[in-house]
């Protein structure tokens, strides 16, 4: 493939290589050639252009193929638009005279169609500059033209298409030739060539005046014909040129008018013209006077092409038209369903009616904006009133005279039934925008309503439909409506229709209830099932109204099982009666029964059973969780009944006439429908006669007529549409298309078929329910029964029914018998697949033979679906049997068939077979026949002659591919290359041999799968095949073949992304974005899905080069492409407004969702805007443009807007409309914006701090000036909040509230660095407030309450606000919803449901609890800060005044006086929802009358509520219990001050405080305590810590504390449950508040031992001392795992230690040590607080327990230490270690013999530890000596009597010391000296005297060598000082005998640190500072011990010199010195002294 990458053909290797890969090779020289030439230099493309063009003019006689040919013409035209066009004509005339050559040889056709290719291509690229060859060519296309065959035919009149393109007005004397010569063929038997023509003519007329003016009924009657007989495409080419025609003759363009005068059609000749096609079809307008007579109805192909021409007529003219002109359009298409001819029949009506209502739709949804669509609503009506109007005319007219009115009212019904559903469709895309903004009824209502009186039952039903459509759209109304018709029932109870419509109307309601989530009152099933009753009752009562009231009854309980089991359950005992009542009890009184009664009892009561049935069957369908053993036993005896009913139904038939027969099948339909939804045990005793029943319902016989069943389709495998056609369901115009469907009534579906639809769920992309008429739906219903019950029937009756079935195909003939096929197929199908559901097998070889020859006989069947059955049926009997030899066998069979025959349908069924075998058994169970099935398929795959043949086995081919797996790897080279050659060769016409070969293409490539990112030579071919594969069809011109281009290159992307060339996929993707096929847009979008989850980046630049290179280019102007400055973003965006399908929707969002995350915080300022343009476009601007408003907000400048008006003056609005997006975005994509907004920001929140710190900000800015941070678009994000917050659609609001809300906590700490104290949230009070407050005005739906609640809650919080009134705006919301929640919603005002109300009264509970939470903090940190700065007290006024700050508790005044009330709101929450979380076994125990906020009916839905608010809640409860000391002090004033009472929670009059304060705490700690035990991993974290804080606050009670310790299980019990909370959840707060919990339960444990130990004591006095042996552990020490709380405890700090600090349980042994880790500052923090927490333990303990567990608490406090003192270690977690070991050693176990000597054994242990992990030469480098020095000190001062005379130990201790005071660090020094003096003080002599005698020598050595080695650093100059204290002390504590050789040490060496006058001055500060210090000391001794210093001087003169020499000059100092210097001296001393007391 490489060396076809040439500017020139490279002929060499083109002659190297085989025949077979030529053509390819060609290909993809021509599609270098094509990328290359337009980039290439023009003069080298010149140089080479004379080669160029003989190699490519040779190729037009090669025969190349149609892809080959459509690139070679567009290069050769390329070609000389970019060279010279010297011998452009010499071409031109080469290719004429190949078409006008007499060779009509099948080999010499692809020659000719290249030629003819490239005349058009010449003429579309160059046009006018091929001056005036236009005429001759064009004859001589015309000429070819007339005797060509299809394939010519179609290609000469693309061609001509492509010449009248590229000649414009330019040809218009040719004009009138090529219509005359084309319009014939619009009818040729080829739908190719159709599809042609109309392309031709359409362009045509786009300079042909004629053709829309004089010509036009010609050109509508030929369009009418050719839509006769047509195919999907040729109804889409026609109808857009029989639309665009229209739309022309209308709006002329500007240019054509003005060149010639021409007479414009009118909008009614326009309609007339159209409607004839609609009415009477293709048959013209004369002849059709006697067929009128005759009642032939229209073809339904043009009645369908015609309504999809409506819509291209609508579109083109623009949505401006269509607003202006509506009424008349209306108008219009409401006349044409009202018209005779259009509904014959009812299934005729139907499909009229149907077409009416697409034609509305898909003009109304798409081109109107919301505010247009308003307009419309009203004018439709406007159409239905009056239509009301006249139809009441007629029922009131006594005289009955008006005959023709009875036949006005059966077609004002179908009038009604367009404009009620267009309505309803409506107001569910307006949701609450066609609500006026003022509350209130809607304009509407009364309208619709009016209809529900209508006489016909399919007018009532729209009307139902309508207002279940407003209910949903606008929630707050079902309530009211729902009342408006139980009123009216019982009102109007004796007028039947009222009945019926009021009936249905309410059915209607109750079905939408599922939909609106806010729900309806409960007392509202109630009033349903009141109503129901009493019209069952009162239905005998008048026999006029027996058949509505029944029907309507059974209607109305029916749609209230809709509602679910919540509300059912209380009902059910009263259904199962009424259910019971209607059949008889007996076989007795069942015969009884046949003998009584006259044919309209009969009718009655099939009916009313119907209807039981009916709502049984929504009973067990919505009610799942309902159908216990026991009422499925109890609904099986009706149910029983009803089928031993059946089968004396006939006779009752044959008796009372036909007219029964209806009701009879309505009854059946009930019963197949309500078996299916039960198991089939229930009714195992009725099988016989219910299969009895279902066979003889599908094999039709007792029916008369052909009905065929609608199941087929969906039974077959999806992927099988190919070869069905059925993927017409997956286009645009699906609903209408339908109707073409082959079987029975398909398309027909509609309310009046099944009124209990009214109700039950919409199926999954449908818009209004629409089931099928009575007679297919029974057959349905019975195939769909025959699958669920066939696994349980028995081999012999399997066999028996098998054998039936072919039978019955035996006996029927002609259509009848394809009917009958048809139905039995779908049932065995539907069986086969009820067997592999169920695991069961077919049964024994007699079944599977009865079963085989049923299906192989059905191979062979001339219709296409059947065979398609057949084969399915085939290869879900292989899957069912599982058996090598019997798949053998079926292979085989096919085998043999194909390879002996030779007629097409045959080898259709056959290749089919294969497939589906391979498809269900897999490519493991088949693999034996993988060679011989490939090899057939391939072979019949390359039968040219025949192209169904062609499409089966590429279809059954792709199958097996699928299946294989790796296996196929070894056929994939052959299978590509036939796949490349059938691209190359088969003609385009054929688009179902394309779709399968990129169905092919597609599986291979999967097969291939990562291989393919390979380098090896077989690799890359493979490769480039697929890539040649994919562009070939990329090219093709059907828009599925497109589709499967695009998912094949999706595939090789995901396999091979590097290559696939994105710079041309992406354009080539975006250009489909605009497609009108929803395939190839499906298709788009799903493959720019994937490309933008890995290269989003990429994509939208390709997108905007597509954009750029439209504007350049003049190549690229025939693409209509809305790439704008937004890019392929803002395209996706303006999809969403118009695309209805919900795969391509989702996608969509998918899409944006992925380059929002890949590109958002790069593009920050591109995505804000884009979502600020979609949420700024409001709904007051009309439909076209968003915003005149929006213009005039930026202020563009004044050119524009001039050129703007410039265009608007010269264009029509035709052409004006398309170049701007049409619609303002609609509310459904304002919402997705909303959602993008909070995604950006917590994208940015990952991404930079910068976007969330304002000074940071416009620093980076300022240095980066491209980049752009977040909080620089704070304005524009609060904007948009509030925009979305404020707006009239409820989504809307939340999403506004919730980006809001995201807002408030994201940047309410960001400081404003202008003014220094304020924070930059603050400018925006005023908007905040302004977007809460229409939240919490009465009319307001409870969620969007409940979610401004929370918003409130965050910004009272956020500490944002500083001025107390303007934080009372927004408190006041909060306190009236508090007044509410009070007060309570009186039952009059209910709209929602009672959890709604739950909800809302949560939420504000909720923010209430957040706020105090906030405030308490508040008031804590300023009472903490309080006690700092009682110092600062002036100051800081002085400061508050200036800055005006809240005063601290300025919050809590806010919350105080609502907290009574509050406290007891939050305790009733709380009570609530702890019985709320009780498991189901307790349900018994819940109060009957439900709780505080939530009733019984809605506990369920209400559990969620309370789980979203109680976390909060409980926070604030235990503040305020905690704060008020349980509520004690409170109680007495606040029960007489209660306002109100909240049910359920008065307090008891007769509890003791006592008892109060412990069932409040029991209530905190069990909801705490049940939450931790198990919160699941989707709780916010949020809650974990609102929970642990409240158990915080709780143990800061006293009273709680006392109790917790009383209890001491409870106690063991919260630490098991935190341990186990710290296994799950890793954050570091959740570690550091679980640790709060347990050192307060311990303190709390210490406290009462204390209090114990007190009582005990005072009791006590004189025996023994038995207070030691309080305590855990007792006697023997023993602490049980369990029981004991010190255990818990030590289990879970263990825990936390060696999570932290894992190197604790290394065993000494295991490893080299590590150097001591650093710890981060949360850790450290942990660790310090589980340390000091572990040394308290002991204190819980008896003497005995507490040596149980010393050991392991030294143990661990001395390794922390170990792992922790590093010179860069965190002072806090040394101190608490130390501070740890001084807690243990300082309270010794008391004095009991027995724990003595263990003790010393501890403590020496412990010492000896910590001596040998401080060993000088171990522990050099990394070890902190002062600490070890420090705890070694610590051991030797508390715990001197066990450590006295042990010398190893002692030994080890003088070497630690000696070695600090060898230290080379002066700090080290100096903290030795001072651990010394402590240790040479210590009161026990024994102790202390070796250290005096050990260490003192070398002290007074160290400070003999300062006199040489001054110090030089303040840090020496105090390690000096420190040492001469010691020494000091010494002489103090030595006895008077010994005191002058003290001194002599002393003395000297002070002397000895004294300068001379000379050196002093010079000296630097710390020599001065020693100087000073010397002779400080020197003059407090000398008066101290006067004696012995005279000794000591006297002894030494110099001393005496040098003493005097230092005095003197210190009194020559000014005395002032040394008057300040004295006290000072004085004040340093003392703090030294203090320090060295606190130590004992």
């Amino acid at each position: 493939m490489e060396l076809a990458h040439s500017l020139l053909l490279n002929e060499e290797a083109l002659a190297h290589i085989t025949e077979a890969k030529r053509a390819v090779f060609i290909f993809e020289w021509l599609r270098f050639l094509d990328k290359v030439i337009i980039a290439a230099n023009k003069v080298d493309v010149k140089e080479k252009q004379k080669k160029l063009v003989e190699q490519l003019t040779g190729l037009i006689s090669s025969s190349p193929g149609p892809p080959t040919r459509k690139l070679l013409a567009k290069n050769l035209a390329v070609l000389y638009s970019i060279g010279d066009t010297f011998t452009v004509f010499q071409t031109l005339d080469k290719c004429n005279d190949i078409i006008k050559s007499k060779d009509d040889t099948p080999a010499y056709l692809p020659t000719k169609l290249a030629a003819v290719a490239c005349v058009g291509a010449f003429y579309e690229r160059m046009g006018r500059m091929l001056g005036s060859s236009f005429p001759e060519t064009i004859n001589n296309l015309l000429k070819a033209l007339k005797s060509a065959e299809s394939q010519g035919r179609g290609e000469i009149l693309l061609s001509l298409q492509k010449v009248l393109h590229g000649l414009g007005g330019a040809a218009s004397s040719c004009h009138r030739d090529i219509y005359k010569n084309a319009r014939s063929l619009l009818t040729d038997r080829s739908m190719a060539v159709r599809c042609a023509v109309a392309k031709c003519l359409l362009e045509l007329q786009n300079e042909a005046v004629f053709f829309w003016t004089t010509e036009l009924e010609n050109v509508a009657t030929l369009c009418f014909k050719a839509l006769e007989g047509s195919t999907y495409g040729v109804r889409v080419a026609v109808s857009t040129l029989l639309g665009t025609a229209m739309a022309t003759a209308l709006m002329p363009k500007q240019a054509t008018v003005m060149r010639q005068n021409v007479k414009r059609a009118t909008l009614e000749e326009v309609l007339e013209l159209m409607a004839t096609g609609f009415l009477r079809g293709g048959s013209g307008f004369l002849k059709s006077g006697g067929e009128m007579l005759k009642g032939a109805s229209v073809s339904r192909e043009v009645r369908v092409g015609v309504t999809q021409a409506y819509v291209v007529f609508v579109t083109t003219l623009g949505g401006q038209w269509l607003e202006r002109n509506f009424a008349a359009f209306l108008s219009h298409l409401l006349e044409l369903v009202a018209h005779p001819r259009a509904t014959q029949t009812h299934v005729e009506a139907v499909y009229s009616r149907r077409c009416v209502s697409f034609a509305l739709r898909a003009t109304l949804g798409g081109l109107l904006g919301e505010k247009a669509q308003i307009a419309a609503a009203k004018e439709i009506c406007l159409a239905i009133s009056k239509q009301m109007k006249a139809v009441e005319a007629v029922v009131n007219d006594p005289s009955g005279e008006n005959r023709t009115g009875a036949a006005d009212v059966s077609a004002s019904q179908h009038v009604m039934v367009c404009a009620l559903k267009e309505l309803g469709s409506l107001v569910q895309s307006l949701s609450c925008y066609c609500v006026p903004s003022h509350p209130g009824t809607i304009w509407f209502l009364e309208t619709v309503t009016s209809v529900l009186l209508h006489p016909s039952m399919a007018a009532r039903l729209a009307a139902a439909w309508c207002l279940r459509c407003v209910a949903v759209a606008v929630p707050h109304q079902l309530t009211p409506l729902l009342e408006r018709c139980a009123e009216c029932i019982n009102n109007l109870k004796n007028s039947p229709e009222a009945v019926s419509g009021y009936s249905f109307a309410m059915a209607a309601l109750l079905g939408g209830v599922y939909q609106c989530p806010l729900g309806i009152p409960h007392s509202k099933g109630k009033m349903v099932v009141s109503i129901a009753e009493d019209l069952l009752r009162s239905a005998s009562q008048n026999s006029r109204l027996s058949l509505p009231r029944t029907q309507a009854g059974w209607l109305l309980l029916g749609a209230l099982m809709t509602l679910g089991p919540s509300l059912v359950r209380y009902h059910l005992p009263k259904m199962l009666l009424l259910w019971r009542n209607v059949f008889p009890r007996s076989q007795k009184e069942l015969e009884a029964e046949k003998a009584r009664g006259d044919s309209f009892s009969w009718q009655v009561m099939l009916e009313g059973r119907a209807g039981a049935l009916c709502a049984m069957r929504s009973f067990v369908a919505h009610c799942p969780e309902l159908l216990t053993e026991d009422v499925i036993r109890r609904l099986m005896t009706p149910i029983e009944c009803a089928m031993t009913m059946m089968s004396h139904v006939p006779a009752v038939i044959k008796v009372h006439g036909a007219h029964l027969k209806a009701s009879a099948a309505m009854v059946r339909l009930r019963l197949y429908d309500i078996l299916a939804l039960l198991p089939p045990k229930t009714y195992e005793g009725s099988f016989n006669a219910l299969l009895r029943e279902l066979v003889a319902e599908f094999t039709l016989t007792d029916n008369s007529a052909n009905t065929t069943t609608s199941l087929l389709r969906s039974l077959c495998h999806y992927d099988d549409s190919v070869l069905m056609g059925s993927w017409l369901q997956e286009t645009d115009h699906k609903s209408i298309e339908d109707q073409l469907q082959p079987n029975s009534a398909s398309g027909s579906g509609a309310l009046e078929h099944d009124p209990s639809s009214i109700y039950l769920r919409i199926p999954v992309g449908e818009a209004v329910p629409g089931p099928l008429p009575l007679g297919v739906s029974v057959i349905d219903a019975s195939v769909a029964l025959f699958g669920v019950v066939f696994p349980h029937v028995s081999f012999k009756h399997r066999l028996q029914m098998l054998d039936h079935f072919a039978e019955c195909i035996k006996q029927a003939k002609g259509v009848r018998q394809q009917a009958v096929q048809l139905n039995i197929f779908t049932a065995v199908l539907s069986a086969l697949k009820g067997l592999a559901e169920n695991k069961s097998s077919l049964g024994p070889e007699e079944v599977r033979k009865s079963a085989l020859a049923l299906v192989m006989g059905a191979l062979d069947n001339p219709n296409p679906i059947l065979r398609c059955a057949a084969g399915e049926a085939l290869g879900r009997m292989a899957q069912v049997v599982g058996e090598a030899s019997f798949i053998a066998r079926m292979a085989q069979h096919s085998f043999d068939k194909l390879k002996s025959a030779r007629d097409v349908v045959s080898r259709t069924g056959h290749s089919l077979a294969l497939g589906c075998l391979h498809r269900y058994v897999g490519g493991i169970g088949s693999g034996q026949h993988l060679k011989t099935s490939v090899s057939i398929l391939l072979a019949l795959a390359q039968d040219a002659t025949c192209h169904e043949v062609q499409t089966w086995a590429l279809h059954s081919l792709a199958l097996i591919v699928d299946s294989s797996g790796p296996m196929y790897r070894g056929y994939v080279e052959p299978t590509l290359s036939l796949v490349l050659t059938l691209l190359l060769t088969v003609p385009p016409s054929h688009t179902e041999v394309h779709q399968c070969l990129g169905r092919c293409l597609g599986a291979l490539i999967t097969t291939v799968g990562p291989e393919l990112q390979g380098n090896s030579g077989t690799i890359s071919t493979i490769r480039s095949s697929c890539l040649v594969g994919c562009a070939i069809m990329q090219d093709h011109s059907d828009s599925l073949v497109q589709a499967a281009a695009i998912s094949c290159l999706q595939q090789l992307h995901m396999f091979a992304p590097r290559h696939v060339n994105l710079t041309s996929l992406v354009p080539c993707l975006c250009v489909h974005l605009c497609s009108s096929h929803l395939l190839l847009r499906r298709a788009a979008v799903a493959c720019l899905r994937q490309l933008a989850q890995r290269e989003a980046a990429e994509v939208c630049e390709y997108a905007m080069s597509l954009a750029r290179r439209a504007g350049d280019g003049k190549d690229h102007s025939n693409i209509n492409l809305n790439i704008t400055e937004t890019g392929l973003e803002g395209v996706l965006f303006g999809m969403l407004d118009r695309e209805t399908d919900r795969k391509l929707c989702s996608d969509i969002h998918d899409t944006l969702g992925h380059m929002l995350s890949s590109l958002a915080v790069e593009k920050l300022p591109h995505w804000l805007k884009l979502c600020k343009d979609v949420l700024a476009a409001t709904t007051e601007v009309g439909g076209t443009v968003a915003s005149d408003g929006r213009r005039k907000e930026e202020d563009e400048d004044s050119e524009k807007k001039d050129e703007m008006d410039d265009d608007i003056m010269f264009s029509t609005l035709g052409q004006d409309d398309k170049s701007k997006p049409s619609v303002a975005p609609r509310w459904v994509t304002r919402v997705f914006a909303a959602d993008c907004l909070c995604r950006i920001i917590h994208l940015c929140e990952n991404a930079d701090k910068a976007h969330f710190d304002l000074s940071a900000a416009r620093v980076a800015k300022d240095k980066n000036p491209a980049g752009d941070y977040l909080v620089l678009h704070l304005c524009d994000l609060i904007r948009m909040a509030f925009m979305a917050a404020t707006d009239h659609s409820n989504q809307l609001r939340m999403a506004g509230l919730q980006a809001l809300e995201v807002i408030i906590k994201k940047f309410a700490a960001v400081p404003e660095p202008e003014f220094p104290g304020h924070v930059i949230l603050e400018q925006y009070q005023a908007n905040v407030g302004a977007a809460l407050r229409p939240a919490f005005s009465p009319d307001t739906p409870s969620d969007i309450t409940a979610k401004a609640c929370q918003v409130c809650s965050a910004w009272i919080g956020s500490g944002v606000v500083s001025d107390l009134n303007d934080l009372r705006r927004v408190h006041n919301l909060l306190v009236s919803s508090l007044d509410k929640v009070q007060t309570g919603k009186g039952p009059s005002s209910q709209l929602y449901s009672e959890s709604a109300t739950t909800m809302e009264k949560l939420a504000v509970l909720k923010a209430w609890a957040e706020v105090f939470v906030v405030a308490m903090n508040i008031k804590k940190e300023c009472q903490s800060k309080e006690a700092h700065d009682d110092d600062d007290e002036e100051e800081e006024q002085e400061e508050r005044d200036e800055r005006d700050i809240l005063p601290p508790d300025s919050l809590m005044t806010l919350v105080q006086p609502e907290l009574p009330a509050l406290s007891r709101l939050w305790l009733a929450v709380l009570r609530d929802y702890a019985l709320l979380t009780l498991p189901a076994e307790f349900s018994s125990q819940l109060p009957p009358e439900g709780g505080a906020f939530y009733t019984p009916e809605t506990i369920d839905t209400a559990r969620l509520h309370y789980r979203n608010s109680w976390a909060s809640i409980l926070n604030a409860e235990a503040l305020w219990l905690s704060s008020t000391g349980f509520g004690t002090r409170e109680d007495a004033p606040e029960v007489k001050a209660g306002p109100f009472k909240v049910p359920g929670v008065t307090p008891v009059p007769s509890q003791n405080p006592q008892d109060l304060v412990k069932d409040r705490l029991h209530l905190l700690l069990g909801i705490s305590i049940e939450f931790l035990c198990f919160p699941r991993a989707e709780e916010p974290i949020e809650d974990v810590m609102s929970c642990l804080h409240a158990l915080c606050t709780l143990l800061d009670s006293s009273a709680a504390r006392t109790h917790i310790a009383e209890d001491q299980l409870l106690a063991v019990e919260l630490l098991n449950v935190l341990h186990r909370l710290l296994l799950t959840r890793d954050p570091p707060s959740v570690q550091l508040q679980v640790i709060a919990v347990v050192q307060k339960s311990i303190r709390a444990a210490q406290e009462h031992l204390e209090s114990m130990r007190v009582g005990f004591g005072s009791t006590v006095e004189d025996a023994g001392d038995p207070g030691t042996l309080l305590g855990e552990g007792g006697n023997t020490g023993e602490l049980v795992p369990g029981n004991s709380l010190v255990f818990a405890a030590m289990e879970l700090l263990v825990f936390i230690l060696v999570r932290h600090l894992p190197q604790l349980k290394e065993k000494d042994s295991d490893t080299v040590r590590q150097p001591a880790q650093h710890l981060s500052e949360d850790s450290s923090r942990l660790v310090a607080a589980t340390v000091t927490a572990l040394a308290e333990l002991p204190s819980l303990c008896s003497p005995a327990g507490s040596m149980t567990i010393l050991p392991t608490v030294l143990f661990l406090i001395t390794g922390v230490l170990r792992e922790t003192a590093a010179k860069t270690s965190v002072p806090t977690l040394v101190s608490a270690a130390l501070q740890g070991i001084k807690t243990l050693l300082s309270s010794p176990p008391a004095r009991v013999q027995k724990t003595q000597t263990q003790w010393s054994a501890l403590v020496r242990s412990s010492l000896a530890t910590v001596l040998e992990y401080s060993q000088p030469d171990v522990s050099e480098s990394s070890a902190d000596e002062v600490s070890l020095l420090t705890a070694i000190t610590l051991f030797l001062l508390s715990a001197s009597s066990e450590l006295v005379g042990v010398s190893v130990l002692q030994n080890g201790c003088f070497d630690r010391f000696r070695h600090g005071l060898n230290s080379t660090e002066p700090l080290i020094q100096a903290r030795c000296y001072q651990l010394l003096l402590s240790v040479f003080q210590h009161s026990c002599r024994s102790l202390s005297v070796p250290y005096i005698h050990t260490l003192a020598p070398v002290l007074v050595e160290k400070l003999k060598a300062v006199e040489h080695r001054r110090p030089s650093t303040p840090a020496e100059l105090q390690a000096v000082q420190e040492g001469v204290k010691v020494l000091e002390s010494l002489v103090a504590m030595g006895e008077e005998h010994n005191r002058v050789q003290l001194l002599a040490l002393l003395v000297p060496t002070l002397v000895s640190y004294l300068l001379d006058e000379a050196a002093f001055s010079s000296a630097p500060a710390s020599s001065k500072g020693l100087h000073e210090f010397a002779l400080q000391n020197l003059m407090h001794i000398g008066p101290l011990y006067p004696e012995a210093f005279k000794t000591v001087i006297g002894a030494a003169p110099e001393l005496k010199t040098r003493l005097e020499s230092a005095i003197r000059s210190r009194q020559a100092n000014s005395k002032a010195n040394a008057m300040a210097r004295q006290p000072q001296q004085m004040v340093q001393a003392t703090p030294t002294i203090k320090l060295k007391t606190s130590f004992f």
